[in-house]
């Protein structure tokens, strides 16, 4: 779980998602940031997951509304995988099965840490249809068992005009690759 964040953290952070959302308007039409701030000074522990997303270099934004969950969908916004997420494999399994030059932690095991989901790759895909991320970077996402159970995981970015999605041994790690994360709020 997300380490505690001070009252003025959370002022600060209020006031940052509240800059991004509305210098970001393109990206959660006909939602209010008065509603966006009620649900989530209601949520201490969302404002945590939320606090860990922006200082991992996340910068995260409403991305959409939820109308049967009737939640907001917060997403990482930063144009390049997250910085203080990246070198990392995809999960613990893979992490464990590395002998030699370990990264320091996983894709899957950060997420749950921050108390956040990797995008799955129909999400990867909506949010790349509202700008355009990973120009330089790649993302790992959710990978269904199927991929997993075979030893790969999969990741996408944007290269050539266009969304790519690809697979890769799921131990391995780059610079470059991160993950971008979501929280319902």
């Amino acid at each position: 779980m997300p380490k505690e964040i001070s009252e003025k953290q959370t002022k600060e952070l209020l006031q940052t998602l509240k800059s991004r959302f509305e210098q970001n308007k393109h990206r959660h039409i006909n939602i209010s940031w008065e509603d966006v701030e009620s649900r989530l000074v209601a949520q201490p522990s969302k404002l945590k997951s939320l606090h860990e997303m922006e200082i991992t270099g996340g910068e995260p934004d409403v991305v959409d509304y939820d109308k049967m969950d009737k939640t907001f969908l917060f997403c990482d916004c930063a144009p390049e995988s997250p910085k203080g997420r990246r070198s990392v494999c995809y999960d613990n399994r893979a992490l464990e099965s590395r002998k030699k030059y370990k990264p320091k932690n996983s894709a899957v095991k950060m997420a749950e840490e921050m108390g956040i989901e990797l995008l799955d790759e129909k999400q990867y895909h909506n949010l790349q249809r509202m700008e355009k991320f990973d120009r330089k970077t790649s993302s790992w996402i959710f990978t269904p068992d199927s991929v997993r159970e075979l030893g790969g995981a999969l990741f996408g970015d944007h290269r050539f005009g266009r969304v790519f999605i690809y697979h890769n041994g799921a131990e391995s790690y780059y610079a470059a690759r991160g993950f971008r994360g979501f929280l319902k709020v």
